[in-house]
């Protein structure tokens, strides 16, 4: 069985070794013919499945998408030529919410903002969403939720709200899927009208699609001098980003929001567990088996926990400015996709044991997802 794999999926050798003959490809290189052989096809967001892909592949079995998003998969098509198809809901959710809250604690130290005092609207209810959503009741910040799919879905009991009410908190973050063709589609669900309508003191942030914001119309608001905060992971026409944009953004990075070791390795480990089912064989490896340590593993807490100790464990493990540094140094000699192929290792909020000495803290570092020694 042939095992075709993206090149930047971790551990994808020691999960799928063992069930084929494997071979690694560039995502967004990946061609017809170069496919053709596959018996199994792992991808990750930038390859695009559909039939022009597949057209000289006759024995593909199974496709397997490392990430939460699909809208680079002709479910369709696969559903005619009866390929299983798999993904990997929430496997990078984590690691999203992680960067919002980075990316939260850095604006905070830039505008003197007080944290506690903010209200954070979220728009979409899904995994993301809601770890994120669970990050932010650890630390206290009151959060807003809007999904209009959720709310008439009659199946969720959270209080949903309208995006206006969203549009008006003080900071609006976005995890939606990219949907162009219903009532709720969210291509471009912030255009130049409700863009009209922000605050120069709000912050948005958006870590989900690129076109889910109009990026162009974005640009028109900042050149006309609107001071939005703008937090941007993605972009419209990825790998190609409207680079005037940049100049007008605090905090900008290469759709890296999920790429914490965990998130995507997390992804891998799905999608074993989804090919063994397939196979009908039982699944031997666990992520747990393959992650290394970090490199600062534990750490102990003596005084009350409050922002400034927020700010510093924070960053410790995960400073955004970093991938704001490598977006803005690399993006022109470099390119979109190489800075993704080389991103950094970055760990997940879990990889550090936090002890906290004589129960002189409060329990915010383990709600907010760090490891607890004592567990």
């Amino acid at each position: 069985m042939k095992i075709y794999y993206d090149e930047n999926m971790p551990f994808a050798r020691e999960f799928f070794g063992s069930l084929g003959q494997l071979q690694a490809f560039s995502g967004r290189e990946l061609s017809a013919e170069q496919v053709s052989d596959a018996d199994v096809l792992l991808v990750r967001s930038i390859t695009k499945v559909n039939q022009a892909l597949l057209a000289d592949n006759k024995q593909l079995q199974f496709v397997g998408t490392a990430t939460i998003g699909v809208d680079h998969i002709d479910q369709s098509y696969l559903r005619e030529r009866n390929i299983a198809f798999t993904s990997a809901p929430g496997c990078n959710a984590i690691s999203v919410a992680e960067y919002v809250i980075s990316a939260l604690v850095v604006l905070a130290e830039k505008y003197l903002l007080n944290l506690s005092s903010l209200t954070v609207g979220i728009v979409g209810g899904g995994n993301t969403g809601t770890r994120l959503s669970e990050k932010l009741d650890a630390l206290g910040i009151a959060y807003k939720m809007s999904d209009p799919v959720l709310a008439a879905s009659g199946t969720d009991n959270r209080d949903f709200v309208s995006l206006e009410e969203i549009l008006a908190c003080d900071v609006i973050s976005l995890h939606v899927p990219l949907t162009r063709d219903d009532e709720n589609a969210t291509y471009h669900l912030l255009n130049a009208d409700n863009l009209a309508t922000l605050r120069d003191e709000q912050i948005l942030i958006t870590a989900c699609r690129g076109e889910v914001i109009d990026n162009k119309a974005l640009l028109a608001l900042k050149e006309q001098g609107h001071g939005l905060k703008l937090v941007l992971d993605v972009w419209e026409g990825e790998p190609n980003v409207l680079t005037p944009l940049i100049d007008y953004v605090d905090i900008a990075s290469a759709h890296i929001a999920g790429y914490s070791l965990e998130g995507k390795a997390r992804g891998t480990e799905m999608l074993y567990q989804a090919l063994c089912q397939q196979l009908n064989i039982q699944p031997t490896l666990t992520l747990t088996e393959l992650l290394p340590s970090a490199t600062i593993d534990s750490v102990e807490i003596k005084q009350e926990f409050n922002e400034i100790l927020l700010n510093q464990l924070v960053k410790m493990v995960y400073d955004v400015r970093r991938d704001d540094a490598i977006f803005r140094q690399q993006l022109s000699s470099q390119g979109f996709d190489t800075i993704r192929k080389t991103y950094p290792t970055r760990r997940e909020f879990s990889a550090v044991k936090v002890t906290l000495a004589n129960q002189a803290s409060n329990d915010v570092p383990h709600q907010l997802g760090f490891s607890n020694p004592s567990k």
